[in-house]
């Protein structure tokens, strides 16, 4: 990976340049934050640029209400960077306890840096303006339920229909960060004397009620700063996702040496938590090689060993021929349930992409029922909250599917009834939003 050179001053200006430069491919939908780069700012000012770039998006819809309001005329598309720029000062001013002077200062400053000395005294003027009337021009933004609520009008809409009684918490949670849950390798130790050692550490965090290897943290911090990280010890996994392992530990535990298949497997946490929990013989398979060099990764740091293969889950050419006893499909999906942890969902997703998404996951569904022995298990699962994805997506396969019948528990605490499926909502404080379905494969 190519690396930015991190600058050498450090001034507020510096870092503040440095987000709106990142935020440019976003704001025009043409990239996301999964491409930051903290190391384009010298070390002390990463945790301040990371929250600049997610803050900035996580409330993106109601801030550029706000600009749009501000503003004499919107910026010509050449200078998205000084409109993200105006962005990063209102999202300081808002919602972060930086003194109002270096928030409207500094960020005005930063024009200078971007080669746009000219934007210094238009950034100084809104700002200024935003903390004079602040209160009146927030009330008048949100008047629109939409940005008063930070999400795309469609995304909100398909909320409101879906979950009635549920879409205006599960919108606000969205606008949370999501907390830090870790999961404790139980070939190493158990959670309860891991959270000793967290103790120890002044790492203070709570057993996750529903998933039996997590942890999850009272405040996030560097992993490095968790004892035993680097000896695979211990791995960063929201609680919701740790579940696939205890959903397929019926299929696998009362079978060594099960063959299974961890279908776009990338970037590896399921992976891992399968081979840390049984004794099995695991394909991890993903389309992208990218994404399959950081599985690489994560399973040499907990020393695991799987078949790595760069495949396409809608065929069967990377397939030997012999059926597996477990399928993990960790379909690709809107992230609807994770937007708290990818703010940037709000501005790159699109309405038409559902739909998209839901014709690639039956196809995969397709796909890798026939590479399933008979009584072998599938697991379906997406980190979306919507039901075009989860709960519609499985009752049609189950509609063109004879053999393939319904194990989903019904006696678990987590999650409500979703169709054949269970779907978990991001909750404040604990998991993401989750969908689960498990089928078996029964005699033809």
């Amino acid at each position: 990976m190519n690396r930015a050179k991190p600058t050498t001053g450090g001034s507020g200006k510096e870092v503040r340049a440095a987000a709106a430069r990142a935020l440019v491919p976003v704001i025009t939908a043409k990239g996301s934050l999964a491409s930051l780069d903290e190391h384009s700012v010298i070390a002390r000012d990463r945790a301040l640029f990371k929250e600049l770039c997610f803050g900035t998006c996580r409330r993106l819809p109601r801030i550029e209400a706000l600009a749009a309001l501000l503003l004499k005329q919107a910026f010509k598309p050449r200078d998205s960077d000084i409109h993200a720029l105006l962005l990063v000062g209102i999202y300081q001013l808002l919602y972060l306890r930086i003194p109002a002077h270096a928030a409207v200062g500094e960020t005005a400053g930063a024009a200078r840096l971007l080669g746009k000395s000219w934007a210094t005294r238009v950034l100084n003027g809104c700002l200024r303006r935003l903390q004079r009337e602040s209160e009146a021009l927030q009330a008048e933004v949100d008047q629109d339920p939409n940005v008063a609520l930070e999400h795309p009008p469609w995304l909100l809409d398909a909320l409101r229909q879906a979950w009635p009684e549920q879409w205006c918490a599960i919108a606000e949670t969205n606008n949370q960060p999501g907390p830090m849950t870790l999961r404790i390798n139980a070939r190493h130790l158990d959670r309860e004397a891991y959270l000793e050692k967290l103790t120890t550490q002044g790492l203070d965090g709570f057993l996750c009620p529903h998933a039996p290897d997590g942890i999850t943290l009272q405040n996030p911090c560097d992993v490095a700063a968790l004892p035993g990280f680097a000896a695979g010890q211990v791995s960063i996994q929201d609680e919701a996702a740790q579940l696939s392992a205890a959903l397929l530990g019926p299929a696998l535990a009362p079978r060594p040496g099960a063959r299974v298949l961890d279908a776009c497997c990338a970037p590896g946490g399921k992976t891992g938590h399968l081979l840390e929990q049984f004794d099995i013989e695991l394909t991890a398979l993903d389309s992208d090689n990218t994404r399959l060099a950081r599985v690489e990764d994560t399973l040499s740091r907990l020393k695991l060993d799987a078949e790595l293969l760069h495949g396409d889950a809608t065929t069967r050419d990377w397939w030997d021929g012999t059926p597996f006893d477990a399928i993990l499909l960790d379909a690709p999906c809107s992230g609807t349930g994770v937007i708290r942890r990818h703010p940037d969902i709000k501005r790159l997703r699109r309405e038409k992409d559902i739909a998209a998404l839901a014709n690639l996951q039956a196809r995969m569904l397709d796909t890798l029922w026939p590479l399933l022995r008979t009584g072998g298990t599938l697991l379906y699962a997406t980190c979306s909250v919507l039901p075009q994805e989860n709960a519609e997506q499985i009752d049609a396969f189950l509609a063109r599917t004879p053999d393939a019948v319904v194990t989903t528990p019904e006696g678990v605490a987590w999650g409500i009834p979703s169709g054949k499926g269970r779907q978990l909502f991001p909750t404040e404080g604990s998991h993401d939003g989750f969908f689960y379905a498990r089928l078996e494969k029964r005699p033809s």
